[in-house]
């Protein structure tokens, strides 16, 4: 089982948040944070801030790369659900507990949310729910 990409992807910038860092990509974002976090509101809207500068007029996915264990706080998901250009977001993890998880934090999102247990799979999807949307748009 393979939690990391196998293919080089060229990183646009990196942000070293005070729980963990992200890197953002061409068309999606991809967050890892450190063992015993608590994202919270205020955190995500550090996220939030992120996606605007890079993404603003554009559609993007998210991946949530679960090395570590840390807490999310689910009312965070109301406002992410409000990221209208915000079309895919995955979770990838090898943990039993954050599949779990993915269970009810899903139940807050109600958006495109999947769980995977190799990031190269979410990123495919990734991928392709962007370029579904995109194919919808031009209809």
């Amino acid at each position: 089982m393979k939690i990391a990409s196998t293919k080089k992807a060229v990183v646009t910038r990196e942000y070293q948040l005070d729980i963990g860092s992200i890197q953002v990509y061409d068309n999606y974002m991809v967050s890892t944070f450190e063992e015993g976090a608590t994202l919270t509101l205020e955190r995500a809207y550090q996220i939030i801030g992120i996606s605007e500068i890079h993404f603003r007029n554009k559609n993007f996915g998210y991946i949530s790369l679960r090395k570590n264990s840390y807490a999310v706080d689910p009312t965070i998901y109301n406002y992410l659900r409000g990221l209208e250009n915000l079309k895919a977001f995955a979770i990838v993890s090898k943990k039993e507990i954050d599949m779990h998880n993915f269970k009810i934090e899903k139940l807050f999102y109600k958006k495109n949310m999947e769980f995977f247990i190799e990031y190269d799979n979410a990123l495919a999807w990734i991928k392709k729910r962007l370029k579904n949307k995109k194919k919808k748009d031009k209809l």
